[in-house]
């Protein structure tokens, strides 16, 4: 079906060449690959979702109306009140894959406020959700924007809230006028901004068919090269979709197979730090910031600024480090390689999507960074705010002369340690596994989906500090008692320069001291420190299934020079060799290999 010609995005349109017989097959081909993959989810969960949300939008109606009684408001002020849901993220979109949680957003009139939400939203749900169908509910009222994580019937939501400076929230009511957000305080913009951006992508994409089926295919390859995800320092899902939009408005009638070809080139081959932008600046008498480097110097820093389109516009990818741009414009590389060779039939579509090689062979040396405490609930809110700075780490890194590159992994390794002294507290914070529970299987800060984590990823150290609450050490009948860590890896790789030394204890130190100072930390409570670790070292549970450890190299002797000559100076470069500890620690408490606590 042909489609008018008008000028989508900033620029003209490159080609407006039809779909040929061939481009066709391609992108069945593509699909069905996606298929294959369990990109897609069943009907009939798509009908479980879609009738959940109708019962989550009465229920909205109902708390509102609830809210506006218990203050004794005019009876004709609660039955114009309203209220509505908004769906935003991969949902909106319509490019998620089962089992992915839907981000939804209570939009509330001025009488009700984040307090309400929590005091009455809770017991509502209960009341009018069918008995058993609220598997879990984890209210975070602490969260920058206040969330609800709910499970029902088996379906992930996580339940935000706004209210807007309105005396009415009708049904009919359209979030991406901009007028809404005059009397917002920055909490309720940002909350609201979700559901914004996410209808303005889908208003300036030619087609939505094509939009969704080349999303859905680069954010199963971003997931798989661990190139996805904003706190870490890659283009997190709305990011992705944003470059996906605008290659879509430069071939406006081309197929999803057609636009992953044409994305990798466009955006591989980027003028950077040149914005990627896909609507007009929107003029508008709010005076809300907006993203301009002309104005703001620290916009200027942004390496690959993609801006949000909806008002006030926004760089999505202001995390984005010099290591993070280098091996994203890697990836985009490769994956035009494979691409074109997919287009000439020389590989297939799921060679697209193999698993990134992080552990397996792209580094020898790593920095394991550990959090730790001594409660579950501790750990979920201090090890979201270590994860919120480890790209700070990874700056520092990359100012050191001696590395080229220091990647940061996308995911976080969340294990459970059962100790009995202090020093066995010491070994699992340098990386020691003897201790790990055996019966607690190492999950990935993804997969968990912790509400808490999340919050303190997202927040500022002042919110975080009462997310990490007073506890008791869980124990068990043996007297141990239970130490929760998660590690994030960075993979480090060495400058030509530097192929004799390297010594990153003083970034090190000065970066754990600093996160200690703030983020809620307790001396005794909680713990962090970053030890290095050889490539043939890293635990098991780091690789998944069918994947080996990388071994080590037997050398020949060489009987006329000293052994310590032989080896790198490790110790003292500060990316000690692990190989010399005694069931995988060293005791001797090092600069750098000193736990946060001690």
């Amino acid at each position: 079906m042909a489609v008018a010609q008008r000028q989508w995005g900033i620029t003209p349109s490159i080609s407006w060449t039809p779909p040929s017989d061939f481009d066709i097959s391609h992108n069945e081909a593509l699909i069905d690959e996606l298929k294959s993959q369990g990109n897609y989810e069943a009907p009939s969960e798509t009908e479980q979702k879609t009738a959940l949300l109708q019962r989550l939008q009465r229920i909205a109606i109902e708390f509102v109306k609830q809210v506006c009684r218990k203050k004794n408001l005019p009876q004709a002020t609660i039955d114009a009140a309203g209220g509505k849901i908004f769906t935003y993220g991969s949902y909106r979109l319509g490019a998620y894959a089962p089992g992915s949680d839907i981000d939804t957003l209570v939009v509330a009139p001025r009488h009700v406020s984040r307090e309400d939400f929590f005091n009455y939203m809770p017991l509502i749900l209960e009341q009018m959700l069918p008995q058993g169908a609220i598997e879990e509910m984890k209210p975070v009222p602490e969260a920058y924007v206040p969330i609800i994580k709910l499970v029902i019937s088996g379906t992930d939501i996580d339940l935000n809230f706004t209210r807007l400076a309105i005396s009415s929230v009708p049904l009919a009511l359209d979030c991406r006028d901009t007028n809404l957000l005059r009397g917002l305080d920055e909490r309720e913009l940002r909350a609201l901004n979700g559901p914004r951006v996410a209808d303005e992508l889908l208003e300036l994409v030619p087609q939505k068919k094509t939009f969704r089926t080349a999303l859905r295919a680069i954010k199963l390859w971003a997931q798989r090269r661990a190139v996805y995800g904003n706190i870490a320092g890659y283009p997190g899902g709305v990011a992705w979709g944003m470059l996906v939009v605008r290659v879509c408005q430069l071939y406006p009638q081309a197929t999803g197979s057609l636009i992953i070809e044409k994305f990798f080139r466009i955006i591989g081959g980027w003028n950077w730090p040149q914005p990627i932008i896909l609507k007009e600046a929107e003029e508008n008498s709010l005076q809300a910031r907006v993203w301009n480097p002309k104005i703001y110097p620290s916009d200027r820093y942004h390496l690959m600024p993609i801006i949000t389109p909806a008002y006030p516009a926004m760089c999505a990818t202001h995390n984005i480090g010099h290591s993070t741009k280098k091996i994203i414009i890697q990836e985009l590389t490769r994956g035009g390689d494979i691409a074109d060779k997919i287009h000439a039939g020389r590989l297939q579509w799921k060679d697209l999507f193999t698993k990134h090689t992080f552990f397996t062979k792209d580094y020898k040396y790593y920095l394991s960074v550990i959090s730790g405490s001594k409660t579950k609930d501790a750990q979920s809110s201090w090890s979201g705010f270590v994860e919120s700075r480890v790209r700070f780490l990874v700056q520092n890194l990359e100012n050191q002369g001696s590395i080229a590159t220091a990647r940061l992994f996308n995911k976080g390794f969340a294990r459970e340690h059962h100790c009995r002294t202090e020093d066995d507290i010491h070994a699992v914070m340098c990386g020691d596994m003897q201790f790990q529970a055996a019966n607690v299987k190492t999950e990935t800060t993804d997969n968990i989906n912790d509400p808490r984590h999340n919050a303190a990823a997202q927040g500022n150290a002042d919110s975080i500090a009462t997310l990490n609450a007073d506890g008791e050490a869980a124990t068990n009948d043996s007297e141990h008692f239970a130490l929760f860590t998660t590690t994030y890896y960075i993979g480090v790789e060495l400058s030509q320069e530097s192929t004799k030394k390297l010594d990153v204890s003083e970034e090190s130190r000065d970066w754990k001291d600093q996160q200690c100072r703030q983020g809620g930390y307790r001396d005794g409570h909680n713990f962090l420190n970053i030890t290095p670790t050889r490539c043939y070292d890293l635990p098991l549970d780091v690789f998944g299934h069918g994947e080996e450890r990388p071994v080590k190299a037997k050398k020949k002797v060489n009987r006329n020079v000293s052994a310590t000559s032989q080896k790198r100076d490790l110790n003292a470069a500060g990316l000690e060799d692990l190989s010399q500890h005694q069931n995988g620690i060293k005791r001797r408490r090092s600069d750098e290999q000193t736990t946060a606590s001690a």
